[in-house]
């Protein structure tokens, strides 16, 4: 096979042999059957054709052995496959291992703009190190485009307005093609670029040089989780979520990956899509115990920025210890209410029964009602933000 015509792309990651073999497995049992039925058409078709002579007395109308064989047997065949084909998707587009190294990717016209969370940003270029997990976090900051490796057999729709990622293993160091795959307009036969599978000790060099391939002496960036506290702190967001959550919004402090308790009853599991459309739109998934008061940062901020703040929130510790009484988002557990600051009620003291009526209380950013006969109320001033 010529060098410069290859008829298969090279494997390159821990997935790529496994889809292949799945993809050739289809690709006999496709050429089996299409050959077996053309046979038998032709077959038949020569034998009983018109003129030949054959006796046609007495002609089958049923056989039942013949029609569980061919009923059964590609049917096994078929869920067969379909088990294969669903372990290998659910591989590729399930959870990434837990030492995978997170790496973001934001699809503009005619682009890829990628992140590493350190700081260091490429643009249609993908540094990472051989034999170590990679989960790529996607998104489209316009129209869909598909990321494509074809080297490692991985490709996934990029779309605007929510999050898209898989994970994959590089096994062999090279320089690897990536796609779009999706057409996004005039130029998307320009949008593309390279991976470059390094070395881990090459990696690390590669890091330490902040993405230079020769060291200069430029400062290296601030990593994605200084670049979210500073936008963080830019954009005041500490006033309304504080550590301890006895402000007007719920703390973030180790909300990632937690289930939360939304006013209309559901839960959500706080993961990067809820913390998105919670940043850009906190109208829709409000808190239990909270108000909407939060205004919407949709086209204030762009995705890079978003996945700063996210990557910040990730970064933050176990929320800090509540008042007895009271849990970190700032209602108390008990009948008796609490104020923002964690001063008593009426009732004198933390997790005393209150009569079951309501009661408004004044403070921080407005009046909350609270039912104390429900054995739980909401801080004064907790008209806060709902995420």
């Amino acid at each position: 096979m010529p060098k410069n015509l290859p008829l298969i792309t090279e494997q390159a990651s821990t997935l790529a042999a496994q889809s292949d073999a799945l993809f050739f497995t289809l690709l006999a049992l496709t050429i089996i059957f299409t050959a077996l039925v053309g046979c038998m058409v032709g077959f038949l078709g020569v034998r009983y054709r018109r003129g030949n002579r054959v006796d046609r007395s007495r002609p089958a109308h049923h056989s039942t052995v013949l029609e569980l064989s061919w009923s059964i047997g590609p049917m096994f065949l078929g869920l067969a496959m379909f088990v294969w084909a669903a372990k290998l998707f659910a591989t590729m587009f399930g959870p990434a291992p837990k030492d995978a190294m997170d790496i973001f990717v934001v699809g503009k016209q005619w682009m890829w703009h990628i992140q590493h969370p350190n700081g260091i940003r490429e643009n249609n270029e993908l540094h990472i190190p051989v034999g170590r997990p990679v989960k790529l976090t996607m998104i489209s900051q316009d129209v869909i485009h598909d990321f494509s490796v074809p080297a490692f057999r991985m490709k996934r729709d990029v779309i605007p307005g929510t999050y898209s990622s898989f994970w994959f293993t590089a096994t062999k160091t090279g320089k690897y093609h990536f796609y779009c795959a999706q057409y996004c307009g005039t130029n998307h036969s320009e949008m593309d670029g390279y991976v470059y599978v390094m070395e881990p000790t090459e990696f690390q060099q590669w890091l330490a040089s902040g993405g230079q391939r020769i060291q200069d002496t430029q400062p290296l960036a601030k990593t994605m989780a200084a670049q979210g506290q500073a936008l963080y702190e830019q954009q005041g967001c500490g006033n309304c979520h504080d550590p301890d959550g006895m402000n007007r919004g719920p703390s973030l402090n180790g909300i990632y990956g937690r289930t939360v308790q939304l006013r209309d009853g559901r839960t959500t599991i706080a993961d990067d899509i809820y913390l998105r459309k919670s940043i850009l739109d906190s109208s829709e998934d409000i808190v239990s115990t909270y108000q909407q008061i939060m205004p919407s940062y949709k086209g204030q901020l762009n995705e890079e920025q978003v996945l700063a703040l996210i990557t910040y929130i990730k970064s933050l510790g176990a929320p800090t210890a509540a008042p007895p009484g009271s849990f970190a988002s700032g209602a108390t557990t008990g009948s008796g209410a609490t104020t923002g600051s964690g001063r008593r009620t009426r009732s004198g003291r933390r997790g005393t029964a209150a009569p079951p009526t309501a009661t408004t209380a004044a403070g921080g950013g407005g009046t909350v009602s609270t039912n104390t006969g429900a054995g739980a109320a909401a801080a004064s001033g907790q008209t806060g933000a709902s995420r």
